[in-house]
């Protein structure tokens, strides 16, 4: 039996298969999950060609996360495919790169407020959107990468990630009287689609593997989206508001 067996998710942020949004879609369907995917725009043609290569083809539901019309009509979306939703993974981010690689100080105010938008407070826009379709135990599972420091390149980016970690811990005193729980995995550098279009990305991904004690690999998702899988589980019934490092224990240790 699965660890997933007879649940279903709702995964955003899949739009090729070198994610970890694909990751946690592939190990989630091979764990006995129904998996709902979504994306929106141009995006969505791409979401429907790499959902085809999951282990079984998943369908996709429009989900703009900064369009209120889209938002409310995701509960009915989603109803076409499943009457319910045991967990739900947030795997979402976006800053125009005017600020990022090196442009803090230079970051103009409606760039800076698309990065919070799309990349913090879509968090709260999920979860109260997928929140009638999800019943006690169930969870809201969310990738961030460490904004309790300041990395270099990540500039704006890196405040939108300590948005966002702030943000799930408000969430998850809210919805915890629901039985719904709150978690984010803190992953290390990936090689993805999203990860190389930062400028000056490859400033910090080149030493993670040096500072791991356990090593890093920066084309393997599946540790990352291992864990996203065990946190919608029923295997973590007590931890909410909790951030998850699966980063080779770099975060752990001194310069």
């Amino acid at each position: 039996m699965g660890l997933l067996e007879g649940k279903t998710l709702l995964v955003t942020g899949v739009l090729k298969d070198n994610s970890i949004a694909f990751h946690v879609a592939r190990l989630a369907q091979e764990q006995g999950a129904t998996v709902v995917l979504t994306s929106f725009g141009r995006q969505l043609r791409l979401t429907e060609v790499t959902a085809r290569r999951l282990p079984s083809p998943a369908p996709v539901v429009q989900l703009d996360v900064t369009n209120e019309e889209d938002l409310a009509a995701l509960g009915d979306r989603v109803r076409e495919h499943a009457d319910r939703l045991d967990a739900v993974v947030h795997s979402i981010a976006f800053a125009p790169q005017s600020v990022m690689g090196g442009n803090f100080l230079h970051g103009a105010w409606p760039d800076v407020a698309t990065a919070l938008e799309v990349s913090a407070y879509s968090l709260k826009s999920l979860a109260v959107a997928a929140r009638p379709l999800l019943g006690r135990g169930s969870a809201v599972v969310g990738m961030t990468f460490d904004g309790s420091v300041a990395w270099p390149v990540y500039d704006w980016m890196g405040v939108a990630k300590a948005a966002f970690e702030a943000t799930a811990r408000y969430l998850a005193r809210d919805l915890g009287p629901d039985g719904i729980r709150v978690n984010l995995v803190s992953a290390g550098p990936i090689r993805t689609t999203a990860a190389t279009s930062i400028p000056g990305f490859e400033q910090m991904e080149s030493v993670w593997d040096e500072r791991a004690p356990l090593g890093w690999d920066v084309a393997d998702a599946e540790p990352a989206a291992r864990s996203v899988v065990a946190l919608c589980s029923d295997w973590f019934p007590a931890t909410t508001a909790e951030i998850v490092h699966v980063d080779g224990g770099v975060h752990a240790m001194g310069q």
